[in-house]
Parts: structure tokens; sequence; C-alpha cells
């Protein structure tokens, strides 16, 4: 597609990283007539978490969150969609059931993602390291920086020095998926929770009594560790603590969090169970499943004696375990602007404009990640052509997020994900909690539609885009 003041480009813009930011930014920025070099690293260079090539791998969790129109993630959504998101796209195509929430077959999702900016015209997929942003940027009109959480060593240096400042860096951790077929199914039960409407069934449950518990919580705290040290809040992400780490914070924490059982009814008894494991098809065909909020950094061995406590998964086959790995972040707030671009002084000594997008921005969540690779190929758009980007409004979930995330007022920052806690207040209040986020949803859509309008009228948007949103 050509249209516009775009048309007839023929300067290419180089994005490193070929994740969900940076795939859907090569794809924004293609789709509007500008060639696209994209450079992913692997295979040539591996990853402590990643098993393919695959562009847009997911690697944790398989779950893009809520689907619900008055919840944050559901906005979220909605707003991809109406800015026609590639990923968005293929991630509905390649859904699986879980509830309220969407995901995805992961193999399925990052097949058609590569598929999609293997064939495209103006992309040029180049399988090599980026060792540093001038050889990154050398040639190109501008650059996105979309390398994500395990960006190379030599790269996060570099950047760094760029930066002017030392780049944060934090622990995360990944869920293990075990075989569906080496599961008790007279323990577990099937049952969806918190999801009205929704299609009962979507998740398996494993129940504790009370005993299991307390004995599951004891070993897992005594459990042989890969990082042999007890974790800071700081050092880690809260979304993603390993489940040893909350139990450490107290025996009950985990029937507070991920072992909640609230909403559950176990059909052997009758009753609320005093614990529950949720396990998450990982495939179309529910071949695996994943161990809802169960990132761990315990060892393999110990991750397969402890996690065979959990009943109904005493014979337990693991197809991935478990894995902690260090999460590489920008400070965003006093190294990026609105537009994700670069503003560090050093970053001007490359001649291009760099933008940061993804995960290495300081957003957090599949997402946001889809989103921050679609706002930066829309802030290089808007700079090719010599055209302001409309602002986004903080009505907007990720407008939202984007001025928390680059306001030089937040101090001690962390990666976050979309939610209600961040958005204006609004004009009226609205003491109901359900009435209030239905309050939020209805004024960022609002919001949505006009922004949408804007860029449309910059030329940076397709008009069935425009015509979509409407509707």
């Amino acid at each position: 597609m050509r249209f516009g003041i775009l048309a007839g480009m023929t300067d290419y813009v180089t994005i490193l990283g070929a994740g969900l930011a940076g795939s859907e930014a090569a794809l924004q920025v293609a789709d509007r007539g500008v060639r696209v070099r994209l450079v992913e690293m692997r295979p040539t260079v591996p990853t402590p978490v990643h098993t393919t090539d695959a562009c847009a791998e997911l690697v944790c969790s398989n779950s893009l969150k809520s689907m619900k129109p008055e919840s944050a993630a559901g906005m979220l959504k909605a707003e991809l969609d109406a800015l026609g998101s590639h990923l968005m796209a293929v991630a509905r195509e390649c859904a699986v059931p879980a509830g309220g929430a969407l995901a995805v077959d992961r193999a399925a999702f990052a097949r058609e993602v590569t598929a999609r900016i293997e064939k495209h015209p103006l992309i040029n997929l180049v399988r090599e390291e980026a060792p540093s942003l001038a050889e990154a940027a050398c040639g190109a009109r501008a650059l996105i920086v979309a390398t994500g959480p395990l960006t190379s060593d030599a790269l996060a240096a570099d950047l760094a020095a760029y930066a002017g400042g030392e780049h944060l860096a934090f622990y995360d951790a990944a869920a293990p998926i075990v075989m569906a077929d080496s599961l008790d199914t007279e323990r577990l039960f099937r049952q969806s929770r918190y999801e009205d409407g929704a299609e009962v069934g979507d998740y398996l449950n494993a129940p504790f009594t009370r005993e299991e518990y307390d004995h599951f919580i004891e070993e897992l705290i005594a459990a042989e560790r890969v990082i042999l040290r007890d974790f800071e809040t700081r050092d880690l992400f809260q979304a993603c603590q390993p489940i040893e780490e909350i139990a450490r914070k107290g025996h009950d924490a985990p029937r507070f969090g991920p072992l909640k059982p609230v909403g559950l009814t176990d059909p052997r008894t009758g009753r609320r169970p005093w614990a529950a494991l949720q396990l998450r098809a990982e495939d179309a065909h529910g071949s695996c499943h994943n161990l809802v909020g169960f990132q761990t950094n315990l060892t393999f061995p110990e991750q397969k004696r402890v996690f065979r406590l959990i009943p109904g998964l005493e014979q337990a086959e693991f197809a991935r375990y478990g894995v902690m790995h260090r999460n590489t972040f920008l400070d965003a707030p006093r190294l990026l602007d609105s537009n994700l671009h670069l503003t560090a002084p050093a970053a001007a000594s490359l001649g291009i404009p760099v933008f940061i997008a993804g995960q290495l921005s300081g957003t957090e969540g599949y997402c946001e990640a889809i989103r921050s690779g679609l706002h930066a190929a829309l802030a290089v758009l808007a700079t090719l052509a010599n055209t302001p980007l409309p602002p986004l409004p903080t009505e907007t979930a990720f407008g939202a997020l984007l001025s928390y995330a680059t306001n030089p007022e937040t101090v001690d920052y962390q990666p976050l994900h979309v939610n209600f806690g961040i958005m204006p207040p609004l004009a009226q209040r609205v003491r109901n909690k359900r009435d209030r986020y239905a309050a939020y949803a209805a004024r960022g859509a609002e919001a949505l539609v006009a922004y949408v309008r804007d860029l449309e009228q910059a030329g940076l948007m397709p008009a069935a885009h425009k015509d979509a949103c409407d509707d």
C-alpha cells in the first residue's frame, strides 16, 4: 500500500530486533511504501530463552491478557485494532481458548508473523548481530531499536554509551510448560473464573488441600535455585516474580496471588479448594499447558521434583522448564520523549533520529510492545514526511502509559503495563469501580476516534483504518 505524502519514498529505515515491537514497526513502515531493513540476530546469536529463529516468538506466557472492553488491556487491544495492527490481527487468527483473555498458539503466531515479514516486498530481513548503533545507522534515514530485554551485551554497552548513563537491568522469569497427556485429569477440573459470559472450561485447575499446600510451599522455599540469592523487590519486575520469591514474602502469599482459589469450585468436594493452580492451553490442540503465574528460578531437576508435588501433576512431563534471565530497559523518563525518540545528546552524533520500542523502551507486556512498535513506526514516518506526529491522547490506554513512562518527574522507574491507575482522572468522580472502568473506556474510545482522524489528515494512515475506527 502506498498513499498520501509518503508514496514513492525510496529511503529505508533500519529496525533492530524482530520481536513483537520490531515486527509490528517493520510491517507498519513498509505498508506506507518505505523500505525496511529488519535486523534480527537469531539464529546467528542465540538468547537464553528463545527456542526458534521465528519473528515475534513469545518466550514467557502465551496470553495477551483480557479482551474485556472495560479493562485497560481491552482498551489497548481496541487501539491496536483501530490503528490496523498486523500482530493483533494475527493474534486473533491464532487464538486458543482462555476465558475472557486473548491467548495464542505461540508457534502458529510466530510462523504467521514471520511469513508476513518474509513475503513483504519492502522488508529485507537480515540475520546478523548489530554490534553498534553507528553501524546500524549507516545508510538509513532513521533507526528503531527494538532489541528487547535480551539485547546483546555488545549492543547494550554501545546503547548505554549513547544514552549518556548506565542502562538498567533486572531479572525476569518464564513459567514451565507441561505435556497435557501427562496430567492426571481425575484430579484436575476445568473451570474459568472472573470472565463474565466466558465459556467454562478454558482452564485446567489443580486443587490443593491445606496439607498439600503447606507441604508444597515448604519444599518450594527450600528448593535449589539457579541464581543463589534472595532478590530484593527492585531486582524483579513485579508481574514476573518467581513463584518461590512470592512464597518467601509469606507462607500464604501464593494463595493470594497465582494460587488463589477464589471463583473456583472443586467438583469432587463441591467446595472452594484451599489453593489452586491454573493451567492454560499453549496451542490450538491443547497438547501443552502453561503453569499460569509460575515463573521460576529453580534448577530444572528441582522444578521437576517440586512442581510434581502439585495435585494432578505427579507424573507431569515438561515440554519447557521455567527460566530466569536478565531483562534490560532504558530509563525512559530521562531518555525518551513522547514519540519514543532517544533524546540523549550523544545520540545526535549518529546523524539520524533514533527511536526505542518494545520492552527496551521501559514498557512491559506483549500488547504494549506491539503498540510501542506501531507508535515508533508512526513517529518515523512523520519524521520522513517532515510532518508533526499528532499527539497521542492521554485518555487512551497507551497514551496514559507513554505519558507516565516519558514524564521526567517519574522517579524510580520500573516497566509498567497499561492500567487505570495512571490514567487522567475523570471529569466527575465515579464511585462504582465497574462504572468507573466503563467511563474510562468510553472516554478513551472517543479520544481514539479523534486521534485516528488526526493521523489520517496528516497522511499517516490509510482512510480504510479511519473508517474501521468510526464503525
